[in-house]
């Protein structure tokens, strides 16, 4: 079973490509993935990457942990499954205050 790793630290510049290539140093990148930003298109500095074993995704951790990736310096360990997060709630920012005074809606 393949084993997702967290990368932080990820350079603007990285590409999943290069990304994939520096992790095969540890031996089979099942995928590589860079998280972008919705709004800007821009990465958002993290990245996940899965190694086929649990063996290999460890050799990335050392290998990887702490050392320089295209000038910046990378943060490397096991991901943590996703948590649940509670709903969004409150005002979206339309409409009237209910306990406006002066009667008006503008």
């Amino acid at each position: 079973m393949a084993t997702k790793l967290y990368i932080g630290g990820v350079s603007y510049g990285t590409t999943e490509d290069s990304l994939r290539d520096a992790f095969a140093q540890a031996g089979s990148v099942v995928s590589a993935k860079i998280i972008i930003d919705k709004m800007t298109g821009r990465s958002r500095g993290f990245a996940f990457v899965e190694m086929t074993t649990d063996a290999e995704a460890q050799k990335a951790i050392e290998l990887w942990n702490g050392k320089e990736l295209d000038g910046r310096t990378l943060t490397v360990n096991e991901a943590r499954p996703l948590e649940e997060r509670a709903p969004r709630t409150g005002n979206s920012g339309g409409g009237y205050r209910a306990n406006d005074q002066s009667g008006s809606r503008w």
